[in-house]
């Protein structure tokens, strides 16, 4: 298979770009509505919002099935895992600077590459090692265990990095036997029913204004996953997949225009070392041969059930089994 010409690989990036700015907006109002909603409201209208433009997605499935798993256990995993995923990102992004969450998420990649190995059976080398174990260490720079308070806010931030690490290895286990509309439906339905329940216990009255916010962010959502399909369909994935660290650059931009955040240094010391060692990943990766590549085949955001994640996707371009 040929590499794509140079400016297939620009196009890539540009995509990516915006996609991933497109997100940072999108965090942007879930910590602006966090201050006055409950994550579990913001999340559950999140998602009805994101039905209608789920339903592209659903309609354009051709596969031959029904909606019945192939794979029912991992699905209910998968989709166990999103629901903690959206909710506890949801809320990191209410109570966190918008820098500090990125950071501590930014460690998907070095929990991948951990998770693959019990999942998959990958096989991880010494040096990809190193990378995860410098890795995990820029996140206790970003922690400060033992020098500051940690907050549930982190404790929520890790869990979202953790589940959403593990939902991304059901799908490069399963992904391509599923339906693609089995991937996308099932996380989404079980936020929906888990919050609706949940929903009278912090229910607050949505004037007009934060109603069409919440609409704004599945459409936000929805506008940067099709970036993020054009990005991958014109660049290769070791060029756009490191694009996601961009987002760094949008919180402090946010940070500071609207909430007036200014990175602290272990932020920033820790954010470096997350990114060096994931972009160490990514790239050895696009040279190894005969692997799964499980960063790679998973390279988008965090499945967080709220809206149809480019991930799916992707791995319903991939020949079947």
């Amino acid at each position: 298979m040929t590499n794509p010409p140079q400016n297939s690989n620009a196009k890539g990036a540009i995509f990516a770009l915006l996609a991933f700015g497109v997100f940072a907006s999108h965090d942007v109002i879930i910590k602006v509505l966090g201050g006055t909603y409950s994550p579990i409201q913001i999340v559950f209208f999140s998602v009805l919002f994101s039905f209608p433009l789920a339903a592209l997605f659903l309609l354009r499935d051709a596969t031959p099935g029904t909606l019945i798993p192939v794979h029912p256990w991992w699905m209910v995993a998968r989709s166990i895992a999103a629901v903690i995923t959206g909710f506890c990102a949801f809320y990191a992004f209410t109570v966190l600077p918008l820098a500090q969450v990125y950071a501590i998420l930014f460690a998907s990649p070095l929990l991948i590459t951990i998770l693959a190995i019990p999942f998959l059976g990958e096989k991880v080398k010494l040096r990809r090692w190193l990378a995860v174990i410098v890795g995990l260490c820029g996140v206790l720079v970003v922690l400060q265990p033992g020098q500051t308070d940690l907050q549930l806010g982190h404790l929520a931030a890790l869990a979202s990095a953790v589940c959403g690490s593990f939902a991304s290895i059901i799908v490069r286990k399963i992904g391509r036997e599923e339906r693609t509309v089995v991937i996308l439906l099932y996380p989404m339905m079980a936020n929906f029913v888990v919050m609706a329940a949940l929903l009278p216990l912090v229910y607050e009255p949505l004037p007009i204004g934060d109603l069409g916010r919440l609409g704004v962010i599945a459409v936000l959502a929805w506008v940067a996953g099709r970036f993020l399909i054009a990005a991958y369909n014109n660049g290769e994935a070791v060029i756009v997949a490191p694009m996601q660290y961009s987002q760094i650059l949008w919180a402090t931009f946010y940070g500071m225009l609207f909430f007036g955040e200014t990175p602290d240094r272990n932020t920033i010391i820790g954010s470096t070392i997350i990114i060096a060692s994931g972009l160490y990943i990514v790239l050895r990766e696009s040279r190894a041969e005969g692997s799964g590549m499980p960063v790679l085949r998973t390279r988008s955001r965090a499945e967080t059930g709220t809206t149809p994640r480019i991930s799916s996707y992707l791995w319903s371009k991939l020949p079947k089994r």
